[in-house]
């Protein structure tokens, strides 16, 4: 939600409790702490520096690798640690010892091998491998990663009979690519190396055979050559060629769809996850069946569904529970349609819900890890410490475990650990590594020294304290080195010690003193707090109606603290002023001379400092300028008189004294 503070358009904001003052100097940016129940790893590095800390992994290879024979293995293993964690390997279950090895080699103060293959069988370090981190704090393990190499093998030595098939017959033409790893993406060319082209009718399944719903003279060559291209050692193989021939002599007529994959009414398929769920329909028929899709009982969502292979194939992404059940594919043409129904059950490898975080606690204290974890079927959990099954490390009667859960209770110093949770079921396992530091450290405040905070009158006003001990430290409050400020209004002390002050005000500003203390010790940190008034606009533009190519001025008269300078803006329709000389900003007013019709708009001028702003607009009216009256020149007539008189308009009467009235 949002908090407003209005006078005319003055605004100071506070969103979801986080505030904002900026300072030409002391603090910048001040933001509400995050509140926690518990001691948490500190991201200062200046407490980082200097605290024990157990290993914790930082980077490792995909837990699936697959290497190109022609190029060195590279199996990633980094950590931190105080001190800096040693390194060491287990392969198949097995020590894996490195130095015994010239073809490998580890990264130094690193756990990284590099593998050189290059003369040697690569099948020879294919297999399951496992990084340890270690000091004397702690072990931590990195995923199992499983090594193997990229296979292009050669297609099996095949004879390909000449197909012969009358016009109007479906047809499959099957690819049956050699096994590779990973699998090769699929693709038919002619002796030119020219892409078959795909259609309605002709169209290439997920496994790769080619598929006719029925076939046309147009459709014979002896040409049809599958190719299968590797991804990582980017080979292309191809299979023999095959010869189809479609002859006319007895053509099939007209005939009802009917599924050519799946071939039944129905099947079922399972898919993974947050993985992508493809199913497809390919059916035959004259004339050529178009495909639908539909799922029974509900939707295809729309964000996540795509149609590929002229409406054969349908793929949805990141595939959730809700994705489960059945669809329905149907081939119709003016004959009739077919329906095949497809069951889709989605399972789940393990997936983190909370994964357990890491612990510094002090001695005596209480707390717990938590590994919560859901998949499909329901994942098994296994707990280790330093990489040693729970149940073989010795017996510790300060730790208990409840299936997801290792309570420690009353830890006392020494006993720092890192602690491994694993979560697995038939399709995958995850693995996190938690460490409990036990800590006994004085405190230390964190927040720097003698810094000065800013903040508007009526706006709430947030003194950070930030600290780290063990024990957690006790924060206290002093104002002006003597008063202790109490939680109770206008204060209020957060749980992480930052002061808060509701609704500042001038009697608030002064110096602040927050001290840290716990049993090893205290320290204590100086901050001040101006709080300063609030920047007004006491004589607003007003609104003003001037003539084309006059001149006109708005005024707007700042209040403002005496400390704080303001800068002034001018708007035109709430963006900057166009660059025209004619526009003349000065220190309380704008002036715009030489008018025209384009100047006509909303002039808001805004009074700015570094903690707040006013601002207050008027609108500006062109009008047409007034025409010049016309000059009328004087006549003089002379009279048989021998009287020169005025003359005025033609039609006036004119007269003499004495005489009678005459029109002129």
């Amino acid at each position: 939600t949002w908090w407003n503070v209005r006078i005319r358009t003055l605004k100071l904001t506070n969103m979801d409790r986080i505030w904002k003052w900026v300072s030409d100097f002391g603090a910048v940016l001040l933001l509400l702490s995050h509140v926690t129940s518990g001691l948490e790893v500190p991201l200062d590095p200046k407490v980082l520096e200097g605290l024990p800390q157990p290993p914790t992994i930082t980077q490792q290879s995909p837990k699936d690798y697959i290497f190109d024979p022609r190029e060195n293995i590279v199996i990633r293993c980094e950590a931190k640690g105080k001190p800096h964690p040693s390194f060491s390997w287990t392969r198949n279950g097995s020590h894996f010892d490195v130095e015994e090895d010239p073809k490998v080699l580890m990264s130094p103060g690193s756990g990284t091998l590099t593998i050189d293959i290059s003369g040697e069988k690569a099948e020879a370090y294919e297999g399951m491998y496992q990084c340890r981190a270690q000091n004397q704090h702690g072990t931590a393990l990195s995923n199992k990663i499983f090594i193997r190499q990229s296979r292009s093998p050669l297609w099996s030595k095949e004879v390909n009979e000449p197909i012969m098939v009358q016009t109007g017959i479906s047809l499959v033409l099957h690819c049956r690519p050699p096994t590779g790893l990973p699998p090769p993406v699929i693709f038919w060319m002619d002796n030119n190396f020219q892409k078959l082209p795909l259609d309605r009718r002709v169209s290439q399944a997920l496994n790769g055979d080619l598929y006719f719903s029925n076939v046309l003279p147009e459709d014979t060559r002896s040409d049809y050559i599958c190719y299968a291209r590797f991804p990582h050692t980017q080979t292309i193989q191809q299979k023999q060629p095959i010869s189809v021939t479609v002859m006319n002599s007895s053509p099939e007529g007209d005939h009802r769809p009917g599924f050519m994959l799946p071939l039944g009414s129905t099947s079922t398929k399972m898919v993974l996850r947050g993985q992508t769920l493809a199913l497809e329909c390919i059916a035959e028929g004259l004339p050529t069946p178009s495909i639908s899709w539909h799922k029974i009982g509900g939707e295809l969502q729309s964000g996540r569904t795509v149609f590929y292979n002229f409406n054969k194939t349908l793929m949805i992404s990141n595939v959730n529970e809700g994705d489960a059940g059945d669809y329905r594919c149907t081939a119709t043409n003016k004959l009739g349609s077919v329906h095949h129904i497809i069951e889709v059950t989605v399972k789940a490898a393990p997936f983190w819900v909370s994964a357990p975080r890491n612990l510094i606690l002090a001695p005596n204290e209480t707390d717990s890890l938590t590994c919560r974890v859901d998949g499909d079927p329901k994942p098994n959990i296994s707990w280790f410490v330093n990489g040693i099954p729970i149940e073989n490390d010795p017996k510790d009667h300060s730790r208990k475990v409840e299936d997801d859960t290792v309570i420690l209770s009353n830890v006392q110093t020494g006993t720092s650990a890192v602690y491994q949770c694993n979560a697995s079921n038939e399709y995958g396992y995850l693995l996190a590594n938690a460490f409990v530091s036990v800590l006994a450290q004085r405190p230390r405040v964190l927040t720097p020294p003698n810094q000065v905070y800013r903040v508007i009158t009526n706006n709430p006003a947030l003194l950070d304290c930030s600290s780290f001990g063990s024990p957690i430290p006790t924060i206290t409050w002093f104002k002006d080195f003597q008063v202790s400020v109490k939680n109770a209004d206008p204060y209020v002390i957060h749980e992480n010690g930052s002061l808060e002050i509701n609704m500042a005000q001038p009697l608030h500003s002064g110096n602040y003193t927050c001290i840290a203390t716990n049993n090893l010790g205290r320290e204590e940190n100086h901050v001040s707090l101006e709080v300063k008034e609030p920047t007004r606009i006491l004589k607003q533009p007003e609104y003003r109606m001037v003539q084309r190519g006059m001149s006109v001025v708005f005024e707007c008269q700042v209040k403002h603290d005496s400390t704080l300078t303001p800068t002034m803006t001018w708007l035109k329709d709430s963006v900057e002023l166009p660059p025209d000389e004619r526009f003349v900003v000065g220190k309380e007013s704008l002036i715009i001379n030489d008018v025209i019709d384009d100047d006509k708009g909303t002039y808001t001028c805004i009074a700015k400092t570094i903690l707040d702003q006013d601002s207050a607009s008027a609108t500006l009216t062109v009008v047409e300028a007034t025409p010049t009256p016309a000059i009328v020149y004087e006549r003089r007539r002379w009279f048989s008189s021998g009287k020169l008189l005025p003359t005025l308009s033609p039609g006036n009467c004119q007269w003499e004294p004495d005489s009678p009235p005459r029109l002129v």
